[in-house]
């Protein structure tokens, strides 16, 4: 099995399995459906078509490498068919802020992998962080690995921005960073929940998921040696 790692990153990304109405909530990291009708965009997939519920295959995992803060956007919309008092509206959107997660979409066929990996690379429909107005980080496509997602994932280098790094090496100075991973199989006895992105279809006209259990477990990660600051005085031979 091959593993194609992703990176969410960026000032907002939405995630939202459970939105109703005028209240669009996010999840805490990427879904499952989220990602695989990006991957199915990329292919230049059509909504409708049956084949999206076969990338369901794709075994799926998901690092929390930086956990960033939930913001609600307050908007006020109208109905341009009623009139502006009548049909005025207030609709609640929520975003996760300065969020960097890692997926792993964990892959059996070596033909499918260099299908997939292609599509990314040059996509038929413009991939987004859960909405249209969220692009894509330009490091998107982090590596492709040997292995299956977890494992991939408890090795891999951690991504999240200097700034945070910085600040979590200062509260904790023990060398490594504590990740959560969420997958679908139990290991070492996670934390498991249902989570309703399982896709049976994602047709405009009515989409349709079923719940999937995901479990959470944890990695280790090596903590970068902090830079040295640059001392001015020093350079001009100061004390």
């Amino acid at each position: 099995m091959k593993t194609i790692l992703l990176k969410f990153a960026g000032p907002m990304q939405s995630w939202g399995t459970d939105s109703h109405f005028n209240n669009r909530h996010t999840d805490l990291h990427p879904s499952k459906s989220a990602v695989l009708g990006l991957v199915a965009a990329a292919l230049g997939w059509q909504r409708n078509e049956n084949r999206i519920a076969t990338l369901n295959k794709i075994h799926f995992a998901v690092r929390v490498d930086q956990s960033g803060n939930l913001l609600e956007d307050y908007q006020i919309a109208y109905n341009s068919k009623l009139d502006r008092k009548k049909g005025t509206y207030v609709t609640r959107r929520y975003y996760i802020q300065d969020g960097v997660f890692v997926a792993a979409l964990g892959i059996s066929q070596a033909e499918d992998v260099n299908e997939i990996l292609a599509a990314l690379r040059q996509p038929y429909f413009q991939p987004y962080m859960g909405r249209r107005s969220l692009p894509l980080p330009v490091d998107f496509i982090l590596d492709v690995v040997e292995g299956e997602p977890v494992s991939v994932l408890r090795d891999f280098p951690w991504q999240a921005a200097d700034w945070y790094q910085k600040k979590e090496q200062l509260k904790d100075n023990t060398g490594r960073q504590r990740l959560s991973i969420f997958a679908e199989k139990d290991i070492d006895g996670g934390i498991g929940r249902r989570r309703r992105d399982h896709v049976v279809s994602l047709a405009s006209s009515g989409r349709r998921y079923l719940p999937r259990m995901e479990y959470e477990t944890f990695c280790e990660v090596v903590m970068p040696q902090s830079r040295q600051e640059h001392d001015a005085f020093a350079a001009l031979g100061g004390i």
